[in-house]
């Protein structure tokens, strides 16, 4: 049964369910109202995403990948399809939070009063959900390229679906901006890659082993580094992310930050690890201090953020860094010949890709849920939600603990995984390498200690104490369409990480599938790791831990209610020396935050304006009411990209000399044009 899912049909098939359910929005739309509308689009993506599930999970199941080319006398419409071991396993995590995504926004649009039209929202979103399923079984560059657009444009329209406000339309160009410059670069990535192996087909890079100069290489490496790299959001290439996923519908900003960032993470595995393996050992010491830098300011800007959702959008920055920590390692593993160490590490950053899939986007989609219940996305105006929304505070605090990595939830396995891979090389002969593992070890225990903190924040301000704004005194819990998604969630950062010897075998299993020992390119041995599990069992035996856990919570609460069986409870006004205790006396998010701003001023360049008003100006002594706002300077705007955005408008205006309006001169231009060409073609 699981076989007959395994074909290239399933996974067409999906397309059709997905592509048939975003054009019929626009027809049900005139015979139906708009939540019949969300139902069929919605409701398609949610099977189709299914159906991919079913696909990627049965070619990891058979250990056995498929392919499928449709050749053309035109490159541009030739297409090819791969789907490996490593293909199946980022299908497998985009369409699951797919399908977490698309039910969630059945009920979504009525719950948060969205001011975008239904059939074309739907529309944009299967196109999306179709790029995202596309890019990691394309095996042609220039498919690639098309499909990589696809996921890019339609993404953007989903973030300017609520285009009334001009900060979505802001955030939404700015995306524009900065993915296509990262287009650029992967485009020259790709042209080199064809020029030094003759094609743009995949397979031929694959085949092409060792016979690239170290030179082109280093370029191909370096391009797709920083063109995939803007795409994942590591920093300084940041600067969209924290604009982007606000303005996005919360279940679009789930898909985004949980499996959009991840389509770059999986194409410089590719790179590194498939297309041209054996990279010196310098590519990975570059991903170790891009990690290391990305996570930890990541963390940082989270931690001074009081928008929920532009708060968790810097955390994907400093998980993304985490991940490319888990790849840096694997590739100067590579580079001292410890393959085993290497296949450890890259298992690493592939069990918190997954990871952070699953609790970013349940953090997402718990953050969209206050959000829309609220009417606001300020924390500063929440507080005291758990006695209104009750299952949406346990699912936001278990993604908060398992993005906090504590045991035993699945965050924490990653993590330590992690760590292990770094220790392993902190061992090195060399004291560059040795001292750049040291400072990522050192970076990531740092990141751990900011994001717990973070997240305490996070939860305790918006859940806890008393209601901030009557919007928090008035809400209500979401709709059964967005609740069980994020349960459906908070329950797999248990699974995952209560079974992390099983996860971590799966994973070796993947990792394994890059280089098949069956030489094979599309057999893999899977299972045989899989059932091998036991070897590491040492490595993190979280399922002793979750016993032990379960056996003392247990305990705990026997012994409190044999000792608590007799006695009644009363409920009486705390004691407060004489004052009300109202949501003023509340300590404030800004107020959590602003010790670890003032001891990272230096990075975080922190402003405060006190605003003071008196009850009468002649007597300054008697102050009514004082107001401080604390902000902090964007450096990334202001000493970098504003200046360069300087010199681009100066280049731009001179430019302009050119265009004198004459039709002569430009054919004078088009025949110097020419004449250059040939001189160059004839050399």
């Amino acid at each position: 049964m699981i076989e007959s899912f395994a074909t290239i049909d399933t996974f067409f098939f999906a397309f059709g369910v997905l592509l048939l359910g975003g054009f019929s929005g626009f027809l049900v739309s005139r015979i139906a109202n708009q939540k019949i509308t969300d139902m069929a689009t919605q409701g398609s993506a949610f099977i189709a995403s299914l159906l991919v599930m079913l696909f990627s999970g049965s070619i990891l199941y058979q250990g056995t990948g498929v392919a499928q080319s449709f050749e053309s006398a035109f490159p541009m419409l030739s297409f090819s399809f791969r789907i490996d071991g490593l293909s199946a396993f980022f299908l497998l995590i985009i369409s699951a939070v797919g399908a977490m995504a698309s039910l969630y926004g059945i009920g979504y649009r009525k719950q948060s009063g969205g001011h975008y039209r239904s059939e074309s929202f739907g529309f944009f979103f299967a196109i999306f959900l179709a790029g995202l399923f596309l890019v990691p079984a394309a095996n042609n560059a220039l498919f690639f390229l098309v499909v990589w657009e696809i996921m890019s444009l339609a993404s953007y329209f989903l973030v300017v679906s609520e285009y009334h406000e001009a900060k979505n339309v802001r955030a939404g160009f700015l995306y524009l901006l900065m993915t296509h410059f990262g287009t650029v670069l992967i485009a020259l990535s790709f042209l080199l890659a064809q020029r030094a192996t003759g094609s743009f087909d995949f397979d031929m890079w694959r085949a092409s082993l060792g016979s690239i100069d170290a030179a082109t290489l280093r370029w191909i490496y370096g391009l797709a580094i920083f063109g995939f790299g803007t795409k994942a959001g590591i920093i300084p290439l940041h600067i969209w992310l924290p604009e982007a996923h606000p303005a996005a519908p919360s279940h679009v900003s789930a898909l985004m930050s949980g499996v959009m960032l991840k389509t770059a993470v999986f194409m410089i595995i590719r790179f590194f690890f498939d297309f041209f393996p054996g990279a010196p050992m310098e590519w990975g010491l570059v991903l170790l201090v891009l990690g290391s830098i990305s996570a930890v300011l990541g963390v940082l800007y989270a931690l001074s953020e009081s928008d929920v959702k532009r708060m968790l959008a810097y955390s994907s920055i400093e998980n993304i860094g985490i991940i490319f920590l888990g790849i840096g390692s694997a590739v100067v593993a590579l580079g001292y010949g410890m393959e085993k160490f290497a296949f450890f590490g890259l298992a690493a950053a592939l069990y918190h890709t997954m990871n952070h899939a699953m609790f970013k986007s349940l953090l997402f989609l718990g953050a969209g849920s206050v959000a829309s219940a609220t009417g606001t996305r300020d924390i500063e105006r929440y507080g005291g939600l758990i006695r209104v929304m009750p299952y949406t505070a346990v699912f936001f605090l278990l993604g908060s603990m398992a993005i906090s990595a504590l045991p035993p939830l699945n965050g924490f396995a990653s993590e330590w995984l992690t760590f292990q891979s770094l220790f392993i090389g902190a061992s090195s002969p060399s004291i560059l390498v040795k001292s750049v593992f040291i400072g990522s070890i050192a970076a990531l225990a740092l990141t751990g200690g900011l994001v717990a903190a973070c997240f305490v924040k996070a939860f305790g301000i918006t859940f806890l104490a008393r209601p901030r704004s009557d919007a928090s005194r008035d809400a209500k819990e979401v709709s059964f369409f967005m609740l069980v998604p994020m349960g459906i969630l908070a329950f797999s950062l248990i699974l995952f990480g209560v079974f992390s010897t099983t996860v971590i075998a799966a994973l070796v299993g993947v990792v394994g599938s890059i280089a098949p020992a069956t030489g094979e390119p599309l057999r893999f041995i899977f299972w045989e790791f899989i059932e091998k599990r036991a070897i590491f069992s040492t490595v993190l035996p979280l399922e002793w831990v979750a016993i032990g856990f379960a056996a003392v919570l247990a305990s705990v609460v026997a012994i409190a209610q044999w000792f608590a069986r007799k006695r009644s409870i009363a409920i009486v006004r705390t004691w407060d020396c004489g004052e009300n205790l109202t949501s003023r006396t509340e300590i404030t998010g800004a107020s959590f935050s602003r010790a670890l701003m003032t001891i990272f001023q230096g990075v975080l360049r922190p402003t405060k304006q006190t605003d003071v008003e008196y009850h009468d100006e002649a007597l300054r002594y008697f102050i009514k009411s004082r107001t401080v706002t604390t902000d902090r300077v964007d450096v990334y705007q202001d000493y970098l990209y504003r200046p360069a955005q300087s010199v681009l408008r100066w280049f731009g205006d001179k430019a302009k000399l050119v265009q004198t309006g004459n039709i002569n001169t430009y054919l004078l231009y088009i025949f110097m044009t020419l004449i250059a060409l040939l001189i160059v073609a004839t050399k």
